[in-house]
Parts: C-alpha cells; sequence; structure tokens
C-alpha cells in the first residue's frame, strides 16, 4: 500500500513539473525536454544558450533548495554502480533515438496533443515494463 503522504508528494512534484512546462512554453516558447536543452547546449542556436544554463542551473539548485527545508528520503539503490552506468548510458541513447526524453514527448508532446510524442511515450512505458520483467523473472534466477 502505498502511503499517502508519497502520493501527495508525487502529486506536487507532477504538478510543478507541469507548471515549469508550461512556463517554458507559455513565456519562452521553448519546449522542457530535458534531453534536448543539455544536448543543445553544446551548439545552441545564437542567443540561446543563456535560457538553457539558467533551466540546468534550476534542476540542479532545486533539490538542493528542498534538502534546506524538507528531510531527505533514504535512497534503497537495489543494483550496483556499474549497472546503474550502463541503464544511465541506454537511457541516453534511447533518447537519441526517440528524438527526445520522457519529459519533451511524455509532459510536453502529449500535452500538445503530437501523435509522434504519444507513440513515443508508449514505447518508452513499454521498454521500461519489459526491463523490469526481464530483471526481475528473468534474470534473478
Amino acid at each position: 500500500m502505498i502511503e499517502s503522504s508519497t502520493l501527495l508528494r508525487a502529486a506536487l512534484g507532477g504538478m510543478l513539473i507541469g507548471a515549469a512546462a508550461g512556463a517554458l512554453a507559455l513565456l519562452n516558447g521553448r519546449i522542457a525536454g530535458i534531453s534536448g536543452i543539455v544536448g543543445d547546449l553544446m551548439r545552441p542556436p545564437s542567443g540561446d544558450r543563456a535560457w538553457r544554463l539558467a533551466f540546468i542551473l534550476g534542476l540542479v539548485i532545486a533539490p538542493i533548495a528542498f534538502v534546506l527545508v524538507a528531510p531527505v528520503p533514504p535512497a534503497h539503490l537495489s543494483r550496483s554502480a556499474p549497472v546503474l552506468i550502463v541503464a544511465g548510458l541506454l537511457v541516453g541513447l534511447g533518447t537519441r533515438l526517440g528524438g527526445g526524453c520522457t519529459s519533451g514527448h511524455g509532459v510536453c508532446g502529449v500535452a500538445r496533443l503530437s501523435r509522434r510524442s504519444l507513440v513515443a511515450t508508449m514505447v518508452f512505458a513499454a521498454a521500461g515494463m519489459a526491463t523490469v520483467f526481464v530483471v526481475r523473472h528473468v534474470l534473478a534466477a
């Protein structure tokens, strides 16, 4: 059973993500896709670097600010560091192959009723479910 405080935190976090994505789209005309923001930071179009740096800085500062006002929930890692590194690299590869990440497609694209983003989000979810099944039931002999 999921605790009500966990549900509340998840709902508030989702609302903050949605509000931030909406604000970036309304105020700056940009999509809050993290892989695109970071990826294009290396070769940004003219005059496009400042907002990207500010966005990434906000991603770094927000959890630091959170730690100052609330207790940090315990982290439980069930896999080794090498497995997590490989998983992270595969996620990065997937964002390049899929033309974006869950924030760009799942949050922003689906909200704009993009068919491409809806399909990408369904593929992300299916791949995640398949991965969990394989790791927990096939490889966990």
